[in-house]
This record gives C-alpha cells, structure tokens and sequence, in this order.
C-alpha cells in the first residue's frame, strides 16, 4: 500500500473548503486505500502571533472534527505533530540542505510577510523556514502521496527538491514523495470574496462556511454569497468567478458535475438555496458525530495518545538514518556503553 500524509493547521475554525477540499476524500478513500497518517500540524501555528490557549483548544477540535468527518483509527494514523519529536529532529538537518533563497521564493512567505509587516507586526523566522519543517512532515514516514489544495503544491515540490538532494548527496535515504489533488472542490472560494480561498484563518467571517455553523447560519451566509453581473447562471471561474464557486460547491456536495449543473438554474436564487441545503445536509452528519465526541473527551485523547505512539515508531528509523547519512554520530545508550577498562 501507498503511503498517504496530511494535516490540518489549528490556525482557526476548520471550514467547508477543508472539508469538501480534502477531509471527505481522506475518510472516504485514502484510508481505504493506503497508509495513511492524518495530522494536526500545531506548530505550523506557532509561526505567527497566536494566543497559546488558543491553539490548545483548536487542535483538540481539529482532532475531534477529523473524527467526525469520518477518519478510522483502525484504519489510519491521526496523532498531534508536536506530540512526535522525529518532526522537528528532522527539520533542523534539511535546513542544512535547503537554501534561503528557496525559502524567500516561497509564495505563501511573501503574502504572509507582507500581511504582517504591513499590520506593523515583526515576520518571525519561523515563517520562512516552515516549509522545510513541512517537508520533515512528509519525509520522516516515507510518504509516497500528499493530498493537497493547488496553494500547497509550491510546498509540496520544495519537499521532492530536498529529498532529491539529500539522497544524491548522503546517500539514499527518502522516499520523493508526489502530491495529489482531488478533481472536484479542490479549492472552496470565500462566498464574499469568490477569487480568495475559503481559508480559516480570513477575517471576512460572513464568506466562510464553519463545520460547526448552525443550519441556519449556514443558509444564511450562502444565500448572502457574491455572485456575478448578468443573469446566466454558467460555470466559469475566471468571468463568473462567484456563480462558479457555489455550482463548485453544490456539485460537490451533490456528486453531480457543475458545469452540468449550471444548465438546470435560470436564477441565481435558486442556485443559493440549493446550494445552501446541500451544504446544510453534507455538514450534519459531521456535526452529529462532533457532539458524540465532545462527551467523550477521553476517546479523542486515547486515539492521539496511540497515534503518536505509531507514527513515532514509523518515523523513528528514517531520521535516524537520516541523521547517519549526514554524519551524526549515533546516541549511545547506558546498555551499549563499553566501561573505559575494556577500551
């Protein structure tokens, strides 16, 4: 079987695009179909201004949440990225392989430099070398597939850049991992902002469905979506940018192909309310499972607990290579110590 690795950041709310965009896929079929680890990567969260508290309570319902959306711990990994430390062992030797400038060509570095620079915040360092901890993400468990949105796959192909170069210069050590993208609602627009991801850090809360919205909050919030100037109800993502975000949406939610979906509206009132029941309907099972789990504050904590200890035990041995291959001496243990009498 294919190794498969992912993640969520604790960054904020988990969202619909993150649902529609890549959860549902996980559950539905990369657990099914290879070994697959699930992660919350928390320290990618520690990259900009952030309240401790905060980030706590989002990991353990980004957790809880990737339960619900369905993902099996008989079946798959899911565990917390700081809870294994072979992450950050890791980390620290492909920076000795990355290069600043392949850091500062980053798109991701750039915007988000930029948004703190310009709030007058300081850009810490960990902002340009997260990418490299990314790839010590994807490395440490011999990945062979990485289910991304088309914003991650800059970051993905750093991740085969340094595999490659470690491997020709130390020796073979990883495997190149590729990334994957899923064919429908890859990438879930903001309903305000129909050219900008959903993303679950934006500040414009009225364009971002939560998996956690009330129903009616949800209603709302799609039948308030951005549209396009005309009548036409067409799928077409650079002249209609915002119909085509909710068909996308509702095709989907739906199973159906938006562009035939596009042919069935003559208003895009109808579209909205379709597309807010659909989305409505998607989300309930989830939020079902979410309450169950909230009671059971327990289950959530033993299944991290034993996904750590897994993904330890996968990760352990490739960075421990890693490590020789680069020149590290290895650790010595109290048990394989020789007594200086018998050098």
């Amino acid at each position: 079987m294919k190794r498969v690795f992912s993640g969520v950041k604790p960054t904020g709310h988990l969202t619909l695009g993150n649902y529609l965009g890549a959860m549902r896929r996980w559950a539905a079929v990369d657990q099914h179909r290879s070994d697959a680890l699930f992660c919350i990567v928390d320290l990618h969260a520690l990259t900009v201004d952030h309240d401790p508290a905060r980030v706590r309570r989002l990991s353990r319902q980004a957790a809880s949440l990737l339960l619900a959306a369905g993902l099996d711990p008989r079946l798959c990994t899911v565990f917390v990225q700081s809870h294994v430390d072979e992450h950050t062992r890791l980390s620290y030797v492909l920076e000795c392989v990355a290069t600043d400038g392949e850091m500062r060509r980053m798109i991701q570095y750039k915007e988000k430099a930029a948004r703190e620079r310009a709030r007058g915040g300081s850009v810490r360092l960990s902002l340009l070398t997260y990418p490299v901890l990314m790839a010590a993400d994807i490395l440490a468990y011999g990945t062979d597939e990485v289910p991304v949105g088309d914003d991650q796959a800059q970051h993905v192909e750093l991740t085969r850049d340094l595999a490659v170069r470690f491997n020709q210069r130390y020796g073979h050590t990883f495997v190149v991992p590729r990334a994957t993208h899923p064919p429908v609602a890859a990438r879930v627009m903001n309903l305000q902002e129909p050219t900008s991801k959903m993303g679950k850090s934006d500040a414009v809360g009225p364009g971002i469905v939560y998996l956690l919205d009330e129903p009616d909050v949800v209603r709302k919030k799609v039948m308030r979506a951005v549209t396009d100037s005309g009548r036409d109800v067409a799928h077409d993502r650079a002249a209609r940018p915002g119909v085509s975000n909710l068909l996308e949406i509702l095709a989907a939610c739906t199973g159906r192909d938006p562009a035939d979906l596009s042919g069935a509206y003559t208003s895009y009132g109808a579209l909205k309310k379709d597309t807010a029941e659909a989305v409505v309907e998607v989300l309930r099972p989830v939020q079902e499972r979410h309450k169950e789990l909230c009671a059971d504050p327990g289950h959530v904590e033993g299944v991290l607990r034993d996904g750590a200890e897994r993904a330890r035990a996968m990760a352990r041995p490739v960075v421990d290579a890693a490590y020789r291959a680069i020149g590290l001496l290895p650790a010595v243990s109290g048990a394989d110590a020789v007594p200086n009498a018998a050098r």
